[in-house]
């Protein structure tokens, strides 16, 4: 198949990847968290092409599995439980060991299993696999920015995938008959130049795709341990495995000289990716989706209305209830938060001075007779707690406001699966903000001109009338 990004003479890996961030942001093919920038991408049909490692024959063979924490790869997590194998996942940056084993509570259910391949799973069903434990580790699985059918693969540019494979090497828990497996969408399959593949970079065995299985008979060699001399003491500081592992090897006589020269000099092993204006405002962001997204110059104008007219909206928060302290406060400056018609918004309440740009958190499938303090109750054991709560019982549902994307990205992860009086309530992005619509924007068109529905609701929301914004 003929990739459908082309790559151009001389470019570097970066320009690969940005290649790649680009082109499935400006055609909206990812789900949360967005933009895919500096990360590996949680594309549209990643769960389809997950379920597929259980069709590999090499996955029937397989005892223990390596599986990365990346959101998109969530699906193989839970197909790897649902087959009964050990699960192993690499802690995040390698900050506290190497990896976890993922230990499902006995007899577990298949919701039970989903629970424990979540990123929150993975904290509260784990157990840490230390460097002397006898692992043997048959198949690996990866994410990737980009994969060239030949086995050619491009990271996020953080080198974790690279080094946490070295370091099972060094340990003996992968050896030349480890299989190791990618999950990309298709567009991410494209033509990498055999020339920017260094010594450490991990290849890949097969190519997961929505639509295809890819086998790649790669020809060059996986990482046989690490190489001391791409690393300096700065990541060993932050990596503090590296040097219990540093030292082992060092006792067993290999070389562990490390190398002069800075980490910013290669890319792949920087320990955090280059500052890029596109990490908060992607260009190709503010383009229109089918959600009939605003574009960059109408996301301007309508900033600059909002930011010229406080007074109107703080005139306004007072027909909803809130009493002399959101008034008070409205005096002082607080920004006030306007939703429009998608997210259901006729409430515009504040207990606290907001950051100008927010981002939302759906959350659906609230239960009738929920109580609103039951719900923060359960936001704070979650650690999910907003910086303001807009509650619409009546319309069994409610939003969430965080300071950031990635605050907001923590809070959907730890709100998965969450239940309350026997109900799953569903926790996703406002539709606002999917496809790049930055969070906190005012929408004059959709401002309600009436009073919050929600004080003409049902008997079943009177706790609506009471406490509908709070932290």
């Amino acid at each position: 198949m003929e990739p459908v990004i082309k790559i151009n003479p001389g470019a570097t890996k970066w320009d690969i990847r940005q290649k790649v961030w680009d082109y499935i942001e400006e055609n909206n093919l990812a789900n949360f968290p967005r933009p895919v920038h500096n990360r590996i991408p949680n594309f549209k049909g990643a769960f389809t092409a997950c379920a597929k490692v259980s069709e590999l024959q090499v996955f029937t063979q397989t005892a223990e599995v390596k599986v990365d924490p990346d959101k998109p790869l969530e699906g193989a997590r839970l197909a790897v439980l649902q087959a009964h194998k050990t699960l192993l996942v690499p802690t995040p940056r390698l900050r506290t060991g190497l990896f976890n084993k993922i230990t499902p509570p006995e007899g577990a259910s298949k919701e039970q299993l989903r629970i424990c391949s979540s990123s929150q799973g993975v904290k509260d069903f784990s157990e840490p696999v230390g460097l002397d434990a006898k692992v043997k580790v048959d198949l690996v699985v990866v994410g990737s920015v980009a994969v060239s059918e030949k086995g050619l693969r491009i990271g996020k540019g953080e080198g974790f995938a690279d080094l946490e494979y070295a370091m099972m090497a060094a340990m003996g828990a992968v050896d030349e008959s480890t299989v190791v497996v990618t999950v990309v969408h298709d567009c991410q399959v494209l033509d990498i130049p055999e020339e920017l593949i260094e010594s450490h970079d991990l290849t890949v065995d097969y190519i997961l795709t929505p639509t295809r299985v890819i086998e790649t008979n790669c020809q060059l060699p996986k990482p046989q341990g690490i190489i001391w001399t791409k690393l300096d003491t700065e990541k060993l500081q932050k990596i503090p495995i590296l040097k219990k592992l540093r030292a082992l090897e060092e006792q067993g006589g290999k070389d562990v000289t490390l190398g002069e020269a800075p980490i910013a000099a290669d890319p792949d092993l920087q320990s955090s990716p280059p500052k890029r204006q596109t990490r908060r405002r992607p260009r190709q962001n503010m383009q229109q989706d089918a959600e009939g997204e605003s574009k960059q110059e109408k996301i301007v104008e309508s900033e600059q209305r909002a930011r010229q007219r406080p007074a109107r909206v703080r005139k306004e928060s007072r027909g909803d209830g809130g009493g002399g302290d959101e008034r008070r406060r409205g005096r002082r400056g607080d920004n006030m938060k306007e939703k429009g018609p998608e997210e259901g918004g006729s409430e515009v309440m504040s207990q606290r001075k907001l950051p100008l740009s927010v981002t939302t958190v759906y959350l659906g499938g609230i239960p009738a007779g929920l109580r609103v303090s039951e719900l923060k109750t359960a936001l704070r054991e979650r650690e999910a707690a907003p910086l303001r709560l807009t509650w619409q019982g009546a319309q069994h549902r409610a939003f969430l406001d965080y300071s950031d994307p990635q605050a907001a990205e923590l809070a959907l992860e730890a709100l998965q699966d969450l239940s309350l009086n026997g109900h799953s309530l569903q926790a996703e992005l406002a539709k606002s903000q999917r496809g790049g619509k930055r969070a906190g924007q005012f929408n004059r068109r959709s401002r309600p001109s009436t009073a919050p529905k929600s004080n003409t609701g049902p008997p079943d929301s009177e706790s609506d009338n009471k406490e509908k914004t709070e932290q």
